[in-house]
């Protein structure tokens, strides 16, 4: 019994550490796109080839056929459209979305993706809304309202730019849960994001590559954000999530990864002085609602999928 208790624990304590530092790089990430001059498309090419190296170095030190992903034509059609479109296509509009506004709000916009995922299952299975799922949807458009606005219809609080991305990230997360679910029934997850970064990241550097940029100031802040960002915000976290499932039920750690908005806010309050007005965040709490009333749906459609951001 009380070793239960303790795994449980350790669950509890791992999903939390994780969300939190998946919340704070993007507060990292703003640091470097606003003081240090870092191009998003530069820190997603740097973040999904070294992360993603990382965890197939991981999975092959654990005796994982790492290989074995490539097996046949259709799962590497799966696996190319997921690394392009899926994580390339979450990363890089997160990022954009922080580069032109903040973390908080870019976190909190891609939140959104439940709701996404929700009305894509009810149109594509020809369900009609429940009463939870329809209040939920009422909460996301209120929440978003109040997060760009504070309230007022005169102006927004968040740059259009940043929202267009921030709502775009949430499609894509959305596209990417759905689009894994398949793959993560026959493969490991460590594999299916490993492979799915190395391969986004891998295409975007003939589009942009890593060179250093002559404008950046290569001091040991900026290397030293640059490292949070990738071995704690990605590789870490995700390590972390993964473990943490060993001991909590999917459930439970889908519902405590919403951590990872919570921080996003506070830090970069915080840290980074964002101002952030009561009707944002009574906003950010309508989507934090959202995201709990919608998690146990979602879970129920894709069990075993997983988000890094």
């Amino acid at each position: 019994m009380f070793a239960q208790v303790s795994n449980r624990i350790k669950g509890l304590l791992m999903v939390i550490t994780g969300a939190t530092l998946w919340g704070l790089s993007g507060t990292a990430a703003q640091v470097l796109f606003q003081e240090k001059q870092i191009t998003a498309e530069w820190l997603v090419v740097v973040r999904m080839i070294m992360a993603g190296s990382a965890l197939l170095l991981f999975a092959a030190c654990k005796r994982m056929a790492i290989l074995s992903i490539w097996a046949n034509a259709k799962s590497i059609v799966s696996l190319l459209l997921f690394g392009f479109f899926g994580m390339l296509g979450v990363q890089y509009t997160y990022f954009a979305s922080i580069a032109t506004g903040n973390a908080a709000t870019a976190t909190l916009l891609q939140y959104l993706a439940p709701v996404y995922i929700v009305l894509y299952v009810m149109v594509a299975q020809k369900h009609r809304p429940t009463k939870e799922v329809a209040l939920a949807i009422v909460l996301a458009l209120l929440g978003t309202f109040l997060l760009i606005t504070n309230g007022s219809t005169g102006e927004l609080k968040v740059p259009f730019i940043s929202v267009f991305w921030g709502v775009l990230s949430g499609v894509a997360l959305a596209f990417y849960t759905l689009s894994s679910a398949q793959m993560l029934k026959k493969w490991h997850s460590i594999l299916v994001v490993g492979w799915g970064m190395v391969i986004g990241g891998g295409g975007m550097c003939f589009v942009f590559p890593p060179f250093p940029l002559p404008e950046v100031r290569w001091d040991v802040e900026t290397w030293l954000l640059i490292v949070f960002v990738v071995v704690f915000g990605t590789l870490f976290a995700f390590l972390l999530f993964i473990e943490s499932i060993r001991y909590l039920s999917p459930t439970e750690s889908s519902l405590l990864s919403s951590v990872e908005p919570l921080s996003a806010v506070v830090a970069s309050i915080a840290f980074l002085h964002v101002p952030f007005g009561l009707f944002q965040a009574v906003g950010a709490a309508c989507i934090m609602v959202t995201v709990l009333l919608l998690s146990p749906k979602k879970e129920r459609q894709s069990s075993n999928s997983t988000s890094i951001t």
